[in-house]
């Protein structure tokens, strides 16, 4: 249903304790047309100390090595950027509804 050039396209990554990263992306649909501008400051608005988030919290996959050290990692990962797409939606969440879904998380 989506208009391709208008999906968002969510960057973020994942960290260990050993600095090695993993990185990856969501894609959403934009059937409101909602500005990169608009949609970037709701994200920021909800991260954790500006830059992380839960992907459990966000319902979007969870970034992570395979050699998890649950005394070492942690599970957050980390926002990195939006964009416009053109590759169809990954997740059948609107990104206006999951700008909605994530204002409302309490922040730890």
């Amino acid at each position: 249903m989506s208009d391709s050039k208008n999906n968002i396209k969510l960057n973020y990554e994942y960290r260990d304790a050993g600095n090695y990263h993993v990185s990856g992306y969501e894609i959403f649909s934009n059937p409101d047309c909602l500005s990169l501008i608009e949609i970037e400051s709701k994200i920021k608005a909800a991260l954790i100390d500006s830059e992380f988030f839960d992907p459990s919290d966000w319902k979007v996959r969870r970034l992570k090595h395979d050699d998890w050290i649950p005394e070492l990692d942690h599970t957050w990962n980390k926002f990195e950027s939006i964009e416009y797409s053109n590759e169809a939606p990954t997740i059948s969440t609107s990104v206006n509804d999951f700008l909605k879904s994530i204002s409302n998380i309490p922040k730890y």
